[in-house]
């Protein structure tokens, strides 16, 4: 129910074709504004449409709300927390899921943003930050109440900064009496030397220059080593260790494949690629496995030398490919490879 799997969906048109859509929430969330949810710019309901709503005129189409659980590629049969489901072509597009990279402890200290819940979460606690800074007389522990720490420059991150430096200097501006929520600090930490590290240098630039005049300031080129309900400890590459005290710190470092991701590639014979990504082939199916197609966030796909990113637009792309490869093999025709093409 992600962006491809439902562009696929909508894009089988033959009434000739039965489709079921296979999702544990009954909803389509648009990940790309839930920062926004998170930072208290929208509410949950603007960036979710219930799946039933959105394929509701197409008549071929069946929703399950079922938790898929494997797969058994043999019998062609996805296999369900309560049941099974069998297939004649499957498409896997179960996304991603936030990675700590083997510090999984850190997850309830430093929430992530993939879903609702987390969005909600983050709002709580950044919300929570501003009220706990306006009644603690300690001005050791209110700058510790009004530092908030992003760790990862990518896209999450720099929207997530970018929304924290406008709710300090516009939204909150006015509505406190011991406090200023525009001498709030905002840090974001990432390993690599510039934020947007994936994009091109000009942009990155650009980027960081609007997070400064946001009051946002970049530490690069470190790495997290330890955190706590306190703040984290960060290393730089000369190996110098600094410690920042925050009370509130998200985590927007990383991605892993859904872990349907492992359950493919154990099930197809396969070594999963970075960030436990199913390498597939030209026209995105499995190896091995020419009924089975793997897209999205979960797929490792290489064009002209370079991965894809993990984007919506990605995912779009693919799903409508997909769904026009199945067409085309039942009307006897090879499907061309698929290629991305860029957008904006």
């Amino acid at each position: 129910g992600g962006f491809g799997g439902l562009y696929a969906v909508r894009r089988l048109k033959s009434p000739k074709l039965k489709v079921t859509l296979i999702d544990r929430r009954n909803f389509h969330l648009f990940q790309p504004l839930l920062y926004q949810v998170a930072t208290g710019g929208l509410s949950p309901g603007d960036v979710s449409s219930p799946l039933r709503a959105v394929v509701q005129n197409k008549k071929n189409v069946t929703v399950q709300l079922a938790e898929v659980t494997g797969f058994d590629l043999k019998k062609r049969i996805v296999r369900l927390r309560d049941g099974e489901v069998s297939y004649d072509t499957l498409v896997v597009a179960a996304g991603a899921d936030t990675h700590y990279f083997g510090n999984s402890q850190w997850e309830p200290l430093a929430p992530g943003l993939k879903t609702i819940e987390d969005a909600i979460e983050i709002r709580h606690r950044v919300l929570l930050a501003f009220e706990a800074a306006e009644r603690e007389t300690d001005p050791v522990k209110r700058k510790a109440w009004l530092r908030f720490v992003i760790v990862g420059a990518g896209p999450t991150g720099v929207e997530l900064a970018g929304a924290l430096g406008e709710i300090a200097n516009d939204s909150l501006r006015d509505d406190f009496r011991s406090i200023r929520p525009e001498e709030s600090e905002i840090l974001l930490l990432d390993m690599a030397p510039h934020v947007l590290s994936s994009y091109p240098e000009q942009l990155s630039r650009e980027a960081e220059l609007s997070l400064i005049r946001l009051g946002v300031r970049s530490l690069l080129g470190v790495k997290v080593t330890q955190m706590s309900e306190d703040g984290l400890t960060y290393e730089r590459k000369d190996g110098q260790t600094q410690l920042i005290a925050a009370r509130t710190i998200i985590w927007a470092a990383g991605v892993k494949a859904s872990r349907l991701a492992d359950a493919l590639a154990s099930q197809a014979g396969i070594s999963p690629a970075g960030g436990g990504r199913i390498p597939i082939e030209a026209d995105l199916t499995l190896p091995g496995h020419p009924d089975v197609f793997v897209i999205g966030d979960m797929a490792a796909f290489t064009q002209d030398d370079k991965p894809l990113p993990g984007v919506a637009p990605v995912a779009m792309q693919q799903g409508t490919y997909v769904a026009k490869a199945i067409e085309e093999r039942i009307a006897g025709s090879k499907p061309a490879p698929f290629r991305y093409r860029h957008t904006g």
